[in-house]
């Protein structure tokens, strides 16, 4: 089966600034791949190019085999999308956002089960302007994933969650993998990544510096130990 999401030799740069300098790595549906990098590595843009949100300068991306920069509304709204500022309309509820993003699509999640698991349910009638950071994030989680999406891709997902809320959505992600997505999970946490990724994928200077499964990105050893000797950052 060919990858969900391939990329090969992306390049991006914003004025004089290179982003992405020739990154190369791909998703497998029915896997978690994991993203890693510090701020200002490249793998936000890297990952808006996958999303079809930013135009690559060369290089090529294929999600579900198509550019997504030129794909049309059928292949959208195969991909679901968690943005890192949740991109949530302010005045919206979050129930009622739910419910209307379902009848968008030809074979939606039950919304009563995406509240029940992400706790929404307890915040359901509060403004989108008047939930913390951590409800808002359950809610754009929950709008990501509505439409059963075949490649998800979720901006720190669990970022300001409480560990109960943390590991609910945990359990999420890996059911959603588990039914045949590929989950492209961008994250700062090394526990997340241990715990959920078949795949990682480390971004330094707009380089791809290591991929593969955990042992192999690791040879071993600790997640966080090798990551800070990949992108030249120290532990301090």
């Amino acid at each position: 089966m060919p990858p969900a999401v391939a990329v090969s030799g992306l390049a991006k740069r914003y004025g004089q600034v290179t982003a992405l300098d020739g990154a190369s790595w791909k998703a497998d549906v029915g896997r978690i791949t994991a993203v890693l990098g510090p701020n200002g590595a490249g793998k936000t843009t890297m990952v808006e190019c996958c999303e079809g949100l930013r135009r690559a300068d060369s290089g090529e991306v294929r999600t579900l085999g198509v550019d997504p920069w030129r794909a049309g509304p059928d292949h959208r709204a195969r991909v679901g999308v968690m943005l890192q500022d949740g991109g949530l309309p302010n005045a919206a509820r979050p129930l009622r956002l739910l419910h209307h993003l379902a009848t968008l699509y030809a074979r939606p999640a039950p919304v009563a089960d995406l509240v029940e698991r992400l706790g929404i349910d307890e915040f359901a009638g509060t403004s989108i302007r008047r939930l913390s950071g951590g409800q808002r994030q359950r809610v754009a989680l929950a709008a990501a994933l509505v439409g059963r999406p075949e490649v998800a891709f979720l901006d720190e997902p669990s970022a300001g969650l409480d560990p109960h809320a943390r590991l609910e959505v945990w359990d999420l992600v890996r059911s959603t993998a588990t039914a045949g997505s590929a989950v492209v999970l961008t994250t700062h946490s090394f526990e997340e990544a241990e715990r959920l990724a078949d795949h990682i994928v480390v971004v330094a200077r707009g380089h791809v510096v290591a991929e593969g499964t955990l042992a192999e990105v690791t040879h071993g050893g600790r997640l966080e130990d090798r990551y800070f000797a990949l992108t030249g950052r120290s532990v301090a």
